[in-house]
């Protein structure tokens, strides 16, 4: 710990009480939440929070631990996607098994170097033969890999990439986690946004669902070395009722107009930052701000504000590329937006100018 805090790197908890879908009190400060992934304002709906009911399984799935509600969420990502879809207890699990039971290891395979880090673990983890492609280079992978692997949505630049350039005689799996419910036809994610079918998918149902867990879509013949060879399936226990019913119920109220209306925030919230003169990275729901050195001392300016946005330092972006990482619910009113807008343009004095 001491070369942590040498760094200043040490990470500490904060307790958030919410008191509504994009409010709460944070250690006892009245705030607006914009650093939530709950981006279709979903986790507080009256109708997800009255369908946790049930019990926790108690098991495994494969032992005595698969209930009908597993069943049915599996069967609906299934219909949506049209493909077989797998539910796990998270995105880590998801990406461990997924990277763990189709690659061997004398397989190539090329990485995204923003990828999230149970993408690394899972690749680490199938001892395949790792590399590191730049981000968004779609020309530097391997003539010779057997996968491809980037991200719908990236979580920390909140770009998307051109997912066609990265289909080829290689396998592509694309993971979704802050993409889906949100973006593309039904909200299945970028890559059906871009006509393309990866033979991989994982996606959450803890961010835009509001719930917990995850689900790998992919051929019937996944499915079944998922539940055979996946480690973090066969000894895991299987997600607890109560938030796989929310989950479904989540997934019926995951509807275009709330969509929609997601993305009439967001275009608000960038249009107002253009005219403060601040350039925000990407397109779409997560919204970074790059404010280098000075990022920690403009994210403490706005939760004073009463406005909690995240600072991100190094290492988890490169030095020099600290931000502060807005993520927009549908839940946000315009006001909010407004309000925090004008908390900026009053924050670029506090900080001397923080935005140079």
């Amino acid at each position: 710990m001491e070369g942590v805090e040498a760094q200043g790197l040490r990470r500490t908890l904060r307790t958030l009480t919410m008191t509504g879908s994009t409010t709460g009190v944070l250690d006892g400060s009245d705030v607006n939440v914009f650093c939530s992934n709950d981006y279709l304002g979903l986790a507080h709906h009256p109708e997800v929070v009255r369908a946790f009911e049930g019990a926790g399984a108690g098991s495994s799935r494969l032992i005595s631990g698969n209930r009908p509600a597993h069943q049915r969420i599996e069967a609906m990502l299934s219909e949506m996607y049209g493909r077989p879809a797998t539910l796990f207890s998270s995105g880590y699990h998801a990406n461990l098994a997924l990277m763990s039971t189709v690659l061997q290891p004398d397989d190539c395979v090329c990485s995204d170097a923003l990828n999230h880090a149970s993408i690394i673990d899972g690749l680490r983890l199938s001892k395949a033969q790792r590399q590191v492609i730049p981000h968004g280079d779609s020309s530097s992978i391997e003539p010779s890999s057997r996968m491809v692997v980037i991200e719908g949505l990236y979580s920390m630049d909140g770009d998307t990439l051109s997912i066609p350039e990265y289909c080829g005689r290689h396998w592509l799996a694309v993971d979704e986690a802050h993409a889906v419910g949100v973006l593309g036809p039904g909200g299945r994610g970028v890559a059906a946004a871009q006509g393309v079918e990866p033979d991989f998918l994982v996606g959450t149902l803890g961010k835009a669902y509001g719930s917990y867990g995850a689900f790998v879509v992919g051929p019937p013949s996944l499915r079944e070395l998922l539940l055979s060879r996946g480690r973090s399936f066969i000894f895991t226990t299987g997600l607890p009722e109560p938030v796989v019913c929310a989950a479904i119920t989540a997934l019926q109220l995951a509807t275009d107009e709330r969509r929609e209306r997601l993305a009439d925030r967001v275009e608000l919230f960038r249009q107002g930052l253009a005219e403060l003169g601040l350039t925000a990275l990407g397109n779409d729901h997560i919204v970074p701000v790059i404010f280098g050195n000075r990022t920690m001392a403009v994210a403490e300016a706005l939760l004073n504000r009463g406005f909690w946005a995240a600072g991100i330092r190094a290492p988890t972006v490169p030095n020099g590329t600290e931000r502060v990482r807005f993520t927009l619910s549908a839940d946000h009113s315009p006001t909010q937006i407004n309000q925090l807008l004008d908390a900026l343009n009053a924050v670029a004095g506090e900080t001397n100018n923080a935005y140079t």
